[in-house]
């Protein structure tokens, strides 16, 4: 059947286009099914939407993906023809049946991701079925490995380590500090990390304060052969590309299987050539892991999938039951990292001691690993030597410059929202707890992390002890209605605990 094409300017994230009911009916086809489509430029399959009346008989929908895919202008003719249902569906159902998969079955699955071949409705199949029936060590291991082999892949050689946190901890930049330290020691740390989608800043919407976060492959690789470090978002790179489409759709499903997080660490980290990881495992109330016991089961589990990838890895359980800095939101929090960096220029209340001591031993874990003739203790001796010497500062002034930022920014220089509210105590006594969700809330409410001025800096640490009308945190913003928002939500949520011991009453 030949068309004449509509463009419709719409992204839809994969190939899709849009068919008159009649002329559906005459290849015999529905909705969601899929139509092979060739123009003089080359062929692609696509899946089909139907409508009555946005387009006529004889005519075609295109969108973005399929108009530049194929080369496509307005009015053009092209032949279209039913197209057979990927073989990862018959797969897919499999893996719902409650059967494992081999090698071949994964990896076309995951082709078939990578290449926008499957529905969502299709995907969310696979993503529950994973859910439902768990994969084993071979699976999981087959979709890492597929993962890493249908996207890009960068190579610096030996001595590239790598740092993964699970997250859920407000602040906690401890990325910006280690990249620095680990590259002045001439080991090389190609770091590529997310932007937030519940918190109030990623790592790189808070390195984006500082320099550009965005770059292809080839930049990434001058960055790193120049400085050694680099701290860029990983979203601009094709990078175990699966992984984002399956996150996309987990994330409304609020679902999160071991084997897929697991793959999804360690695809990437394998990507990047990793031959030495360090994962940031923060465990405690408020935080995505809730204990210790499902923390240590974590850590065993990336030490096991990670030696048969041919990655060292080492996990820290750390205290995730509140923020790590002072700053939550990308200005404050690289506020934060620069005092932390050059600690000694700065008053010492405003030095987030916290922030640089798990910084600290995370790198020490890290030079430990990497290094077999350190002991115990002595990774952190190497990482102080080279934070307290002023070596890492000065690494981070190259990596921000060869990121296109300017080398010589101080925390100082750094704007924040100019319209503020302080948060008083309205008691006395010791502040209990700090809710990372709570606070990370807040700083939200105020625009971060679109707004990078905005976010929420912390007075107060738990276990202070304060008085009624002492401040517990400053709200910044660049607007004043959210601003409003902002100090109406903190006095719903109450983020910083103050005094008492009661947790519930039942009547």
């Amino acid at each position: 059947m030949e068309l004449k094409v509509k463009i419709l300017d719409i992204e839809t994230g994969k190939y899709v286009v849009l068919m008159n009911d009649e002329d559906a009916r005459d290849l015999g086809i529905h909705a969601s099914d899929r139509v092979d489509i060739s123009a003089d430029s080359g062929a692609i399959t696509s899946m089909i939407n139907i409508t009555e009346s946005s387009i006529l008989e004889g005519g075609i929908g295109i969108f973005d993906e399929v108009k530049r895919a194929l080369g496509l202008k307005e009015g053009d003719v092209v032949k279209v023809s039913s197209a057979r249902r990927p073989k990862s569906i018959e797969y897919i159902r499999k893996k719902v049946d409650g059967f494992k998969l081999n090698d071949y079955e994964i990896k076309t699955i995951i082709r078939d991701i990578v290449d926008n071949n499957l529905s969502d409705i299709e995907l969310s199949g696979f993503i529950t079925a994973s859910y439902i029936h768990p994969a084993d060590t071979n699976e999981t291991i087959a979709m890492i490995r597929a993962m890493v082999e249908t996207g890009e892949q960068m190579d610096f050689g030996g001595g590239v380590i790598d740092k993964h946190s699970i997250g859920g901890v407000a602040g906690n930049r401890t990325t910006m500090l280690l990249v620095p330290i680990i590259a002045s020691s001439g080991l090389i740390m190609p770091k590529t990390s997310s932007r937030a989608i519940t918190s109030a800043s990623g790592t790189s919407d808070t390195m984006e304060v500082l320099a550009n976060v965005t770059f292809d492959i080839e930049e990434i690789k001058r960055i790193v052969n120049r400085t050694n470090g680099c701290m860029v978002w990983g979203g601009a790179v094709n990078l175990a590309p699966a992984d984002d489409k399956i996150i996309r759709v987990e994330y409304p499903l609020s679902i999160d299987p071991d084997s897929q997080m697991l793959a999804s660490v360690l695809a990437k980290k394998k990507s990047v050539g990793a031959k030495n990881l360090i994962i940031d495992i923060p465990v405690g109330k408020g935080s995505k892991i809730s204990n210790e016991e499902r923390g240590n089961e974590l850590a065993r589990k990336f030490i096991e999938f990670g030696s048969k990838l041919d990655i060292k890895v080492r996990c820290l359980v750390t205290d995730g039951s509140s923020p790590i800095g002072y700053g939550i939101g990308p200005a404050l929090e690289a506020i934060d990292v620069l005092i932390a960096l050059d600690n000694k220029k700065f008053d010492e209340k405003r030095v987030p001691w916290d922030l640089i001591n798990k910084s600290l031993d995370m790198a020490g874990a890290a030079f430990e690993l990497a290094d077999p003739k350190l002991t115990k203790g002595d990774g952190r001796a190497v990482a102080e030597k080279i934070l307290f010497s002023g070596r890492a500062m000065k690494k981070m002034r190259q990596i921000i410059e060869a990121q296109g930022g300017n080398p010589e920014i101080s925390a100082d220089d750094i704007e924040v929202g100019d319209k503020t509210h302080v948060i008083t105590s309205d008691r006395k006594g010791k502040v209990r707890f700090i809710s990372n969700w709570r606070i990370a809330q807040v700083a939200r409410a105020a625009g971060a992390p679109k707004n990078k001025q905005a976010g929420v800096y912390l007075g107060v640490g738990v276990g202070d002890s304060v008085k009624a009308g002492d401040p517990l945190f400053t709200i910044y913003s660049k607007s004043e209605n959210k601003l409003e928002q902002a100090i109406a939500l903190s006095a719903a949520l109450k983020p910083v605990q103050v005094g008492g011991v009661i947790i519930g009453e039942v009547f």
